[in-house]
């Protein structure tokens, strides 16, 4: 129970970071391009886990077996995914991105019973409707629109990263490398890093670098140790534990932590539907891993 608590925390914590990572790389695309910054991104990220890797003597060395796993792995779930969201944050705003990307369990899910052999549940439909409300709920609040979806090259962009997303998860799972999450972790950055630098000369994209300013510093370097560093290898460490449609459930919180983040930092207004959909959002998620039940049988047990 303890491992599964652990994990759980471990999936939160990459999404808290992943929700804020939006109104970050928003505000940085104001001055780079989207190559140039995940260059940057990536570059940060590979220095951190490098140092986190030497500073607890884990071994750079890995299996000639597992190389073509960790390039699919490299491919899919950091060049490809990373240039698609980027791109699409050049013509939606943040919070939309975040709600966008909430829609990609239901891709685990069906994936995940397709490849992995895991089971639908009632828990997981109830869990999965309720926290899609919630979502609706929260990305929609004080806007006075229908929900749905703009004919825009950005919505359909983040539709390929949530597919593309649920993917790597199912595969990050189904391909069972026998390294250390860290060190996966470390070698999917530094090929993001190599996969993007031909973009980057091409585009002088040391052009840009030179402009940013100190705010413009702190939200790169977030991006590169909290969301392609730590976010990436805690993603990893749930996955270890939990079934693969179980962690991708925990994107549901992603609109939230975005929304919080696009407060603090863009200075949006905060509207009461905001808070109750949060709230739904976080049950949806607890029903689906089974967390709700087990504390209700818990409950019921004692009183009698």
């Amino acid at each position: 129970m303890k491992t599964k608590a652990a994990a759980s925390l471990y999936a939160t914590m990459s999404i808290s970071f992943w929700g804020i990572s939006f109104v970050s790389t928003k505000a940085v695309l104001d001055t780079l391009d989207p190559y140039t910054l995940l260059v940057m991104r990536f570059a940060i990220g590979a220095l951190f886990l490098f140092m986190l890797l030497v500073v607890k003597r884990y071994k750079l060395t890995i299996p000639l077996k597992y190389i073509p796993h960790l390039i699919i792995l490299g491919v899919l779930g950091v060049f490809i995914h990373q240039v698609i969201q980027a791109t699409a944050l050049l013509t939606i705003d943040a919070s939309s991105a975040g709600w966008m990307i909430s829609f990609s369990p239901v891709f685990t899910v069906i994936l995940s019973m397709m490849f992995l052999h895991e089971k639908m549940t009632l828990p997981k439909v109830l869990g999965m409707i309720i926290a899609i409300t919630g979502v609706l709920m929260v990305t929609t609040a004080g806007r006075g629109q229908s929900i749905g979806f703009t004919v825009n090259i950005g919505y359909l962009l983040m539709i390929l990263s949530t597919l593309n997303w649920a993917v790597y998860s199912v595969l990050l799972k189904k391909l069972r490398i026998e390294l250390p999450s860290l060190v996966i972790t470390f070698y999917m950055s530094l090929l993001g890093f190599s996969l993007t630098t031909p973009f980057l000369i091409r585009n002088r994209g040391w052009e840009g670098i030179s402009q940013l300013s100190n705010v413009e510093w702190a939200h790169l370097i977030f991006l590169g140790v909290f969301v392609s560093g730590i976010a990436y290898w805690y993603w990893a460490k749930a996955l270890e534990v939990l079934d693969a449609s179980k962690v991708s459930m925990f994107l549901y919180l992603e609109p939230v932590t975005t929304l919080i983040a696009a407060i603090l930092l863009l200075h949006e207004k905060i509207f009461l539907i905001s808070i109750l959909g949060g709230v739904i959002i976080i049950i949806g998620v607890v029903i689906v891993n089974g967390q709700m039940i087990s504390v209700l049988h818990r409950f019921l047990w004692r009183k009698r």
